[in-house]
């Protein structure tokens, strides 16, 4: 087990959440659930991308806030468009490549080439980027490529 791990708490759709996200990201998979006398799923554990993560259907006390999310770093395109519109399924929107899923949790969807283009030693490149972004729900790596270029 890894020294520091995301607790995820749900009101009570953590085994549907997990199936749901275990099916969308590669390289992941269950590891184990915990189900009270009656077989209800309490509790359980999963790896996504090899990162381990913990569920619990621990009622409506508690809810998601887009003040943790999951950042989750895109190599291309194709994987970007992927991974929004999997996790957007019954889910909303935000803006620069954020996005609430169906389980009121929030997530980042955020090509690698990104921080490259914010991070430009020239400010008018990195600000037109960053100014792109800011105007963008679903990132668009072209869009964002072009205004960095100026064109």
């Amino acid at each position: 087990m890894q020294k520091i791990t995301t607790f995820l708490w749900f009101d009570d759709k953590a085994e549907e959440a997990i199936n749901f996200y275990v099916s969308i990201f590669k390289n992941s998979r269950i590891l184990s659930a915990s189900r009270s006398g009656e077989g209800r799923f309490f509790s359980g554990t999963f790896q996504l991308e090899g990162q381990e993560f913990m569920a619990l259907n621990g009622g409506p006390v508690y809810h998601f806030t887009p003040a943790i999310s999951l950042f989750v770093d895109c190599q291309n395109q194709a994987e970007v468009d992927n991974l929004w519109n999997r996790l957007l399924e019954g889910g909303k929107e935000s803006q620069c490549g954020w996005l609430t899923d169906r389980f009121g949790l929030s997530w980042q969807i955020v090509p690698s080439v990104l921080g490259k283009l914010l991070s430009d030693p020239d400010p008018a490149k990195a600000g037109r980027a960053m100014q792109a972004m800011l105007k963008m729900k679903k990132l668009i790596i072209a869009d964002l490529e072009k205004a960095h270029a100026g064109s």
